[in-house]
């Protein structure tokens, strides 16, 4: 896998290099602010030489969310391509926003300790999947209003909602969850029961009517 690095923090950003080199990835690019990740990336119609890029969220120049503004407009230079925003902190209306295309991923960063996870979430982006951090999706969850019917979910069909928007299959849902492959089937058609929301054998359908439910009873930060 061929991926492009944008990452201010220069320890933290030749250590995920680290990381991906030991795994066996080629890692074709560096860039410490959103100008320089805009150049390697380079335009539309211009193939970018990499398969996913991981982004900061907060860069220079302003170190607010100009990781994630220049996330938009590479996703609109280039569409096929694979973007996991990386975040020290929770702002869920990035992941909101983003993930409607698919080859998306949104991590905290604490998650990078636990490398075969995350190299996981990175494989599952470029393959086209939707990824998204259980805090974050945990957020979404708990802004819920009590009239939503979020609020009729038992414990474990959050636990399992959780986890559908993490673009998890059943079977990784089960795996995850220690639970049977058949009691984890009874427990999403709860789950989409409950929420209006059709089944569909496409995890990145599933995942984006999951939060297309979310999205529309919450209000993100």
């Amino acid at each position: 896998m061929r991926v492009i690095i944008g990452e201010d923090s220069a320890l933290f950003r030749e250590g995920l290099a680290g990381l991906l080199l030991d795994a066996g990835h080629d890692v074709v690019a560096k860039a410490a602010d959103a100008a320089s990740l805009d150049d390697a990336v380079g335009p539309g119609g211009h193939d970018p030489g990499c398969d996913v890029v991981i982004i900061d969220i907060r860069m220079p120049p302003d170190l607010l969310d100009d990781g994630a503004r220049a996330a938009r407009r590479i996703r609109m230079r280039h569409p096929d391509l694979g973007i996991l925003l990386l975040s020290q902190h929770i702002e869920t209306r990035h992941s909101v926003e983003l993930v409607a295309a698919g080859r998306f991923g949104y991590l905290l960063k604490d998650r990078v300790l636990d490398v075969a996870e995350f190299l996981d979430s990175l494989d599952r982006v470029a393959r086209g999947g939707s990824v998204l951090d259980p805090e974050v999706v945990g957020r979404l969850l708990s802004s819920s209003s009590r009239n939503d019917p979020v609020a009729t979910l038992t414990p474990r069909e959050r636990e399992v909602l959780a986890l559908m928007a993490e673009g998890r299959t059943n079977t990784g849902i089960a795996k995850r969850l220690w639970l049977t492959p058949r009691t984890v089937e009874t427990h999403v058609s709860n789950v989409l029961a409950k929420l209006g929301l059709t089944e569909s054998e496409d995890d990145h359908r599933r995942v984006l009517a999951v939060l297309a439910h979310l999205r529309s009873q919450s209000s993100p930060t």
